[in-house]
């Protein structure tokens, strides 16, 4: 008996679009959990909801991670704006996927990729996107042991497996 391999079929844009929505709310979620029980458990109780001050700095300003700053407003912007990030990162990725011809065939070269990703969104979000806009607290303010784990496997690796089981049904097998 032949063994069966699964072959991809065509995944289109608008798989890309909505699987990439998805799955990056998806990993978004668990990144954000991961970062707050993280920060609790580095820096106590009261650090919990730092993750979500950083994030919503970016549209508040710095004074969002001034302890006196309304807890309630950093976190809801906090949030809004990390799902809203999250969702967009998720479909560049949805998108490469639709369009590249076999990244979607291999479980191992996804999550790979995928992981490669949550990668080098950290690299570029930390070290060349937040020091021209003025966000210094990312890579001044963060261990960047917890962010190289939380962006490639919180958020990449949990991002390729969503993705990866997407395109599961759009694959056929042949002997």
């Amino acid at each position: 008996m032949a063994l069966q391999s699964p072959q991809r079929t065509s995944l289109d844009s608008s798989w890309g679009l909505q699987h990439g929505i998805l799955g990056g709310i998806i990993a978004g979620i668990v990144f954000a959990m991961f970062e707050m029980v993280v920060a609790a458990a580095m820096m106590g109780a009261d650090a919990f909801f730092m993750p979500l001050r950083m994030i919503g700095a970016i549209v508040l300003g710095p004074q969002a991670l001034d302890p006196s700053y309304s807890l309630a407003t950093a976190a809801v912007v906090g949030a809004a704006t990390h799902m809203m990030l999250s969702a967009v990162f998720g479909v560049i990725l949805g998108v490469l996927v639709a369009a590249i011809p076999g990244m979607a065939g291999s479980t191992v070269r996804l999550i790979a990729l995928a992981s490669a990703f949550g990668l080098l969104l950290w690299l570029v979000n930390f070290y060349v996107i937040a020091p021209v806009a003025g966000w210094v607290w990312f890579p001044n303010a963060t261990n960047p042991v917890v962010q190289l784990v939380a962006h490639t496997f919180f958020f990449g690796t949990v991002l390729g497996i969503y993705l990866r089981w997407a395109a599961a049904p759009h694959e056929t097998t042949t002997e």
